[in-house]
């Protein structure tokens, strides 16, 4: 448990304030809403600096990291759905694309290999933050839902093609380790 893991934890506490700020459906609620996003947003930023600075990289923070990312993000796509400020075949692409990853590094994690974040995806999440922001004041200014479904298109198609690169990714590693144990059993093979 180091000052990035501890972040990380956070960014998952603020999670159910947006939820009941979102609920209380009064402009000024919309607003806290909106900052308890960005504050848990910018700590996604946070604790990945601090981690690479001060060389506290661990597996548990490879492994939350993402988790807490995909909570946020999947939280608050729920809430704009619910208001009915972002089309519902959005959100299931952005659901299932995160669904999706999600399974192949359980997958992986079970045969010990991490698939960390790529740059792809730190694209995707800054566009999915830009966009969610926006969404949040649809009713504040219409052009806002605009600004934000427009730069939401835009944060699905790095998602996707993240997504390619994890799938690619995940193959690549999951060949990796079948080789390697082929080869210790040929090596054990030969030397017995």
């Amino acid at each position: 448990m180091n000052g990035p893991t501890i972040l990380t934890l956070l960014r998952i506490a603020l999670i159910p304030f947006i939820l009941i700020f979102s609920g209380l459906g009064d402009p000024w609620n919309t607003w806290v809403s909106l900052g308890i996003f960005l504050a848990a947003s910018l700590t996604d930023w946070l604790d990945g600096y601090l981690a690479r600075r001060n060389n506290q990289v661990t597996m548990l923070g490879k492994l939350l990291d993402p988790l807490a990312d995909k909570l946020l993000v999947l939280t608050a796509l729920l809430v704009l759905l619910e208001n009915r400020h972002v089309p519902a075949w959005l959100v299931i692409f952005m659901i299932g694309r995160e669904m999706a990853i999600t399974g192949l590094r359980a997958f992986l994690a079970a045969e010990r290999i991490v698939l960390a974040a790529g740059q792809l995806g730190k694209v995707k999440m800054v566009f999915q933050v830009i966009a969610l922001s926006f969404l949040f004041l649809s009713d504040v200014e219409k052009i806002f839902n605009t600004i934000g479904l427009i730069t939401a298109y835009v944060a699905l198609f790095f998602s996707m093609l993240s997504a390619f690169r994890y799938v690619a990714d995940f193959w690549q590693l999951l060949g990796e380790k079948i080789m390697a144990e082929q080869n210790q059993k040929g090596a054990n093979h030969d030397g017995s």
